[in-house]
């Protein structure tokens, strides 16, 4: 009933004495009373009230009774156990309930409102107005705040009060109703700022500080944030670095450098343009007679531009196409006038000799023709190797485990994580579930990365009902019950108990604040309930006996305006089950046979819950990770299928040219179109006969006449099918040959390896085939008919190809005009032998330098990629130069491609024309538009400016590619644990828990401990657990957000006899410790009668053996409501003892990260640990390191960029060498290999852009970029090199010499690169667009079609451009060294124009 608030004065009290309780159950209620303080009746009651509340109270009057002292004291020895710690809270703590129960003024500042009926009918108060003054309030607050309760890293105010964060709301939760650690009544705090009662003075003693100098006031650094030492102040990891505007200082001198060379090239282009004319005018004055003789000669009488060594022979129909290009490239002849006659002409007639290349022209040659020449034999010996090779597969074993795969075996988180499960155990599994809000059915998240982009309606709706509760605790005893298959286990077999065996299992989930049974709970109640145990978590304790935070699991809280949650509008339930982990496999397979069961049976459960309970469930069991990587599905066997059967037709209809046997022939979709147009023909008639004129193909039949020769005979159907049977075998070999070393395959080497054979392996095939079919058309069966007619010369001519005459060939002379089938084999790998040697030594190299990354699952995929390569192209250079010769030997028999026992008729044709060499569309669009438009000098110097501003924009966006590879893209498209991971990322606001590590430190000296400990006073400044709370206040920079749980404090702290229910001794005995069990009659607390007494100074604790007699005590006492601070549940698995028992040989200090969302947090957090490690290591003198159960797979991010930047030095260090070595010229592999190194900063530029992170597996792909890199330019600068005649860079005609040369190469090898290597490898790399694996997508499909893209613009633009102005002098193919000197000499007068003059100098002497 309402009672009108009494008008205190000094000296009066509000309420006194106990009027019964409001039930059977609760506490006594106090009962209303208006008047005077009344003195203690007895010396017991003023010694208990001077233990409770001090001396002060000893001789004054009281509103107590000696039975509310005595419950007064229970409830503050059930706070002591809390804020015990800090002296300043306990003390202000004990000033404020003393106050309020026992003040002799108590009338003063409270004040009864209202009174109710007591079970025994007594009038009791219901509801009293205490009033506090603001700077009380204030300060007991903040002597509290910062208090910290290890066990369960956080703070003693979320048991207290309520998470508080003010002191109004610190009061106000101290003041409701509730059991425990509440008021059995309703205690008002009217605020500060209203104006009292009449006689009402607010409570306003003077508050103790938790920073004041006295012991009986001042807490130590962990519990009182402004006694702390200050740690030093350290860069933010997101800080920015020195920038210029809006861009950094590195873009800002990249752009200011390109802007500046860009200047002086056109600048400097400018300046000898003038300076050049200038001389000519000059020149031309001087040159008098001759000098205008030779320029009225060069205009009537061209002069063709002779190419010593031009590797491609040219027809003679073929000149007025190659005079074009004859004019573009005399934009860069130098006007000699009569200098052209100070050059000898024996001098420059001398092509230059590289004595490797000749080694190595002969050795393939040799290959070529002995397995050409036993074909049968050379394949029966390859086949006897493969078979041995492939025997090894019965090692054949598949890595799944993820630890085993990512992390390196000596890294360094991998011994410590080793240290760890040694001596703490293995770091528990979790399965963890998600429940929230089921989407609309129209509506579905699969295919989304990112939680974000759901629904936003959907995902802001509260999941909690009573309804949904109810089904879900139903769901949690059902998984409870749950009995695997087939031995039986449940979750008690598996789960992990902090108490031990017997004990409860850990579940965190909202069930467990209601003793996992919602039926005595309705509709009503349930919502009260459950904000009371979010706001005090210590009062709800699960079966497992530590609080569970809401943080734990609630997620998506909204908060309030005033900064407290709304805990009944969470958006998700968070449910984790832990279970044990093992180094035994035994026990490790059971929890996994049960965590199979479990995933089997939610599966079930997620595809009923929108149904039964409008609820969707995400969920994670511990087999699910590797489960889903490993998924049959994530091979994409369809996908591997298809590529190969897309690269076989693109090889089939590709491989070969459009003739046979020298003939041309219509090709087959230029028949169809002759036929569709020409059919109407038929049915027009025409009276002048002229149709019997027209060619047999261009006259009008009713049926199409398809070329059958190429169909049929010319088809190398059976030989592509060979070429990818050849790469399948060198996969499958190489995979028996490391298998029998114990390397182990990995899913991406099983997807990847096979496309990277192929697409590399293809394009030596498209080489020797294309050089094959131009041996066939010099040498082949038609060669004589051919010449006669003005056909092409051969390959030992140096006649050069812009000369029409013929009948002063050298092959009629010194080479024979058609040679065997095995000689023009032997001859075609004698050509393309060494191309083939240097580019597959360079990729072999690079991608075996990917062994260098310690990673298992990336050393063994290099070491892989590099056989699987070497062996292809030595099957490449034997046996398939084996089947090209039986395939030969057929198409000259006319026999059928794939029948080869059908051998057809030849039709009689005539040769309209000579066949052209290369003479596809290709080929004439490279020699007539693309070769002369790129040599323009003009054009030369865009292409040098454009390439080296997409140079510079790569390296600027180099600077924003980021680290980390994220777990969901190993998955599946449609796996479950992608949105789960988008749940963790949303809903979940913990960090993972990190762990430092303490070990080899004596901890029964005192002084160790002090180099741990906190809350003592003698505790070493910047010991390990001060650090660390210090570190947790910066957050931003160490990652930690809780304080950390430390063991020795709460140990030391359990010997406290003021906890007289914690560290107890039987009076009789001392040396015999009491159990929980023992009456209290016969126990007293440890330290009770201990001389010198407890205290906070540590000096008396227990040191040496008595150390570890207590310690193993405190292990073994369970931790309960009676004793939080006992260690069995919470600090059983934080030491690791000695095997003798004597000492603690490691120990670690538990805390959280803060939350973790993107990769670059992952890192930093790891960095941050090790840094704050090391930082404890060096302040301590002893060893201290870090363990999260992620930081072995962030290792390598630590130092992934410096090893990136080791390997790829490497790698083009060493295409240098083998460049150079095998080019003969430093400044021709010196351009390649910048050349190289510009396509893999461009492919690196992309990725920051594309996002494309950096980690072990974009790094092998940077490795392949570098080896693929070289494959696109080694044809191409090998045929510059094999083109020329060795002129210095200086000389004076050297630029126009460059450009033949270059010119040359580009007909000669760039149809090969183009169609054979750019074409092949896009077409196999596009078809891993259609994969499900996200994966495959990002760091294969995007990384190599950039490759692809970048490596074909570089090498068929760059490359060329850089080659014509800097490249390294030539040398003459040496197959034609002799005869060229024998036909030089035979023209003794030099009656021909030296090719060095230029048409200036013509006819000069």
């Amino acid at each position: 009933m309402k009672k009108k608030p009494t008008h205190g004065r000094p000296g009066h009290c509000a309420l006194r004495g106990t009027c019964g309780k409001k039930g059977m159950f609760g506490q006594e209620l106090p009962c209303p009373y208006d008047g005077p303080a009344v003195e203690p009746d007895d010396d017991d009651f003023r010694s208990l009230l001077k233990s409770v509340c001090g001396a002060e109270y000893e001789h004054t009057p009281v509103c107590c009774t000696s039975s509310q002292l005595e419950t007064l004291q229970g409830s503050l020895q059930q706070a002591e156990s809390l804020i015990s710690s800090c002296p300043a809270c306990r003390n202000n703590f004990r000033e404020f309930y003393c106050a309020f129960t026992c003040s002799p003024d108590q009338g003063t500042f409270v004040s009864v409102t209202s009174t109710q009926k007591t079970s025994s009918d007594q009038t009791a108060v219901k509801s009293v107005d205490f009033h506090v003054g603001e700077d009380f309030g204030t300060g007991f607050f903040d002597s509290c705040k910062s208090v910290k309760f290890g066990a369960t890293n956080g703070y003693a105010m979320d048991l207290i009060g309520g998470g508080a964060r003010n002191y109004s709301g610190f009061l106000k939760f101290m003041g409701d109703e509730r059991p425990g650690l509440g008021s059995p009544f309703q205690i008002n705090f009217p605020h500060a700022s209203s104006s009292p009662p009449r006689g009402i003075t607010p409570l306003d003693i003077h508050p103790r500080s938790c920073s004041d100098s006295e012991l009986s006031s001042r807490c130590a650094c962990i519990d009182c944030p402004s006694v702390c030492n200050v740690l030093p102040e350290i860069p933010s990891p997101d800080a920015p670095t020195c920038s210029i505007g809006a861009v950094s200082c590195f873009s800002f001198f990249l752009l200011l450098a390109y802007s500046l060379a860009v200047f002086a090239l056109y600048g400097g282009y400018a300046l000898q343009t003038t300076l050049r004319r200038r001389r000519e005018r000059s020149y031309e004055r001087v040159a008098l007679f001759t000098g205008a003789e030779n320029q009225q000669h060069s205009t009537t009488v061209p002069a063709p531009l002779r190419t010593v060594g031009l590797g491609l022979a040219y027809p003679a129909n073929a000149a007025s196409e190659v005079s074009t290009a004859s004019n573009a490239v005399s934009e860069s002849r130098q006007h000699l006038g009569r200098g052209a006659a100070l050059i000898d002409p024996m001098e420059s007639l001398q092509p230059r000799h590289y004595k490797l290349n000749t080694v190595l022209r002969q050795a393939f040659y040799k290959l070529g023709y002995a397995c050409a020449s036993k074909p049968f034999i050379t394949l029966f010996l390859a086949s006897v190797l493969v078979g041995l090779m492939n025997s090894g597969w019965k090692y054949f074993e598949v890595e799944t485990d993820p630890v085993r795969l990512w992390v390196a075996p000596g890294s360094e988180s991998k011994v410590q994580k080793e240290y760890f499960d040694e001596h703490f155990g293995p770091f528990y599994k979790t399965e963890q579930m998600f429940i929230t809000v089921a989407h609309p059915p129209s509506f579905s998240s699969e295919g989304l990365d990112d939680v974000s982009t759901l629904n936003q309606d959907w995902v802001d709706k509260p999941v909690m009902t009573y309804a949904r509760l109810k089904w879900w605790f139903g769901i949690e005893e059902e998984i409870r019950s749950l009995a695997s298959s087939p031995n039986g286990y449940s979750l008690s077999d598996v789960c992990f108990k902090p108490a031990g065996p017997g004990t409860p299992c850990v579940v965190q989930s909202v069930a467990a604040w209601f003793d996992n049974d919602l039926d005595g709970y309705n509709e009503r109640t349930w919502a009260d309930h459950l904000i009371e145990c979010a706001n005090q978590p210590g009062q709800c304790l699960p079966d497992f006996g530590q609080p569970l935070g809401p943080k734990y699991v609630l997620g998506g809280v909204p908060s309030q305006s005033d900064g407290y949650d709304k805990w009944l509008e969470a958006r998700s339930l968070v449910v984790t089950y832990v279970v044990s982990d093992s180094l035994d496999p035994a026990e490790k397979e059971r929890a996994e046979e049960w965590e199979r069961t479990l995933r089997a049976y939610l599966e079930d459960v997620s595809a009923r819950a929108p149904v039964e309970a409008g609820l969707r469930i995400d969920y994670s069991t511990g087999v699910s990770l590797e489960e889903e990587i490993n998924k049959s599905s994530n091979t994409d066997v369809k996908i591997v299928v298809l590529s190969y059967l897309v690269m076989f037709f693109y090889i089939a209809f590709t491989l070969g040219t459009g003739g046979v046997n020298g003939r041309q022939e219509q090709g087959v979709f230029s028949a169809l179109y002759t036929w569709v147009t020409n059919f109407p023909k038929l049915f027009i008639s025409s009276d002048d006969g002229l149709e019997s004129l027209e060619p047999a193909h261009r006259q009008p039949h009713w049926f199409p006449r398809l070329p059958r020769q190429r169909l049929f005979v010319g088809s190398k159907f059976t030989l592509g099918l060979f070429g990818i049977s050849l790469v399948i075998v060198s996969v499958s070999t190489t995979v028996g040959f490391f298998s029998f070393l114990g390397v182990k395959v990995t899913l991406i080497i099983a997807e990847v390896i096979p496309f990277l054979v192929l697409a590399v392996g293809v394009d030596n095939v498209f080489i020797l085939v294309h050089e094959l079919d131009r041996q066939n058309i010099l040498h082949g069966p038609n060669t004589s008919a051919v010449l006669a007619g003005g056909g092409p010369m051969s390959p030992t001519s140096f006649r050069s190809p812009f000369t029409s005459s013929g009948d002063d060939s050298v092959d009629a002379d010194s080479t024979p005009a058609q040679l065997s089938i095995e000689e023009r084999v032997a001859r075609a790998l004698a050509r393309m032998g060494p191309s083939i040697l240097l580019s597959t030594i360079t990729e072999t190299v690079a991608f075996a330098l990917g062994a260098l990354v310690p990673m298992p699952a990336v050393r063994n995929f290099a070491l892989y990629a590099a056989g699987s390569v070497l062996l292809g192209a030595i099957f490449q250079v034997t046996v398939f130069v084996s089947a090209l010769t039986l395939d030969l030997h057929r198409v000259e028999a006319n026999r059928v491609d794939c029948f080869p026992c059908i051998k057809l008729q030849s039709r009689i044709a005539l040769p309209t024309s000579a066949p052209r060499v290369g003479g596809g569309t290709i080929t004439r669009f490279i020699r007539r538009k693309y070769a002369p438009f790129i040599l323009k000098k003009s054009v030369k110097g865009a292409i040098i400016t454009i390439f080296g501003g997409v140079f510079v924009a790569s390296l600027i966006s180099m600077q924003h590619i980021e680290l980390g590879l994220d777990q969901r893209l190993a998955l599946p498209s449609d796996s479950y644990l992608i949105p789960y991971f988008d749940a963790l990322d949303t809903f979940f606001d913990m960090g993972p828990p990190v762990y430092f590590v303490s070990r080899d430190l004596n901890l029964t000296a005192r002084s160790n401990q002090q180099a741990l400990c906190a809350r003592f006073t003698t505790c070493d400044d910047f010991s390990l657990t001060n650090v660390l709370e210090a570190e947790r206040k910066r957050p931003e920079l160490s990652f930690i957000s809780e304080p950390p749980a430390s063991w020795i404090d709460d140990f030391l702290y359990w010997l406290n006899p003021v906890l007289d229910t914690c560290c107890r001794v039987r009076k009789r005995n001392p040396s015999m410790f009491c159990s929980p069990r023992d009456s209290e009659r016969l126990c007293r607390p440890c330290f009770e009668e201990r001389a010198p007494a407890w205290n906070i100074t540590m000096y008396g604790l227990p040191e040496n053996e008595e150390f570890m007699r207590y310690l193993k005590q405190w292990l073994a006492s369970p931790t309960d409501e009676e004793c939080p601070l006992a260690g069995k549940t919470s600090y059983s698995a934080a030491l690791s003892l000695t095997e003798a028992k004597d000492d603690v040989a490691a120990s670690h200090f538990r805390t959280f990260h803060t939350p973790l969302k993107t990769q670059a947090d992952f890192i930093h957090a790891l960095e941050s640990a090790r840094r704050i490690a090391a930082d404890i290591s060096e302040r301590t003198e002893s060893d201290v390191f870090p363990y999260s159960l992620f930081y072995v797979f962030f290792d390598q991010y630590l130092r992934i960029v410096s090893i990136t930047q080791e390997i790829l030095g490497l790698g083009l260090a060493a295409v240098l060498v083998v460049t150079a070595s095998l080019l003969g010229s430093w400044r021709t592999g010196t351009i390649i290999t910048a050349v190289v190194a510009m396509t893999v900063i461009n492919v690196m530029g992309v990725m920051g852009l594309w996002g494309i992170n950096l980690n072990a597996i974009s790094l092998v792909n940077l490795v392949i970029s570098l080896g693929i890199a070289v494959e696109f330019c080694s044809h191409i600068g090998r045929a510059f090199m094999g083109a020329g005649s060795g002129l210095p860079i200086d000389h004076p005609a050297g630029q126009k010499e460059r450009d033949e040369r270059i010119w040359t190469a580009l007909v000669d090898v760039g149809p090969s690169v183009l169609s054979g290597i750019t074409f092949t490898k896009l077409i196999g790399m596009s078809v891993l667009a259609l994969t499900r694996s996200r994966l495959l997508e990002i760091y294969y499909f995007r990384m190599w079609l950039t490759l692809i893209i970048s490596g074909a613009f570089h090498g068929l633009v760059l490359l060329p451009v850089v080659l014509s102005l800097a490249g390294g002098p030539g040398y003459a193919l040496e197959d034609a060294d002799e005869e060229w000197m024998s036909n030089a000499i035979r023209r003794s007068d030099y009656e021909h124009t030296p090719f060095l003059a230029d048409s200036d100098s013509a006819d000069s002497d």
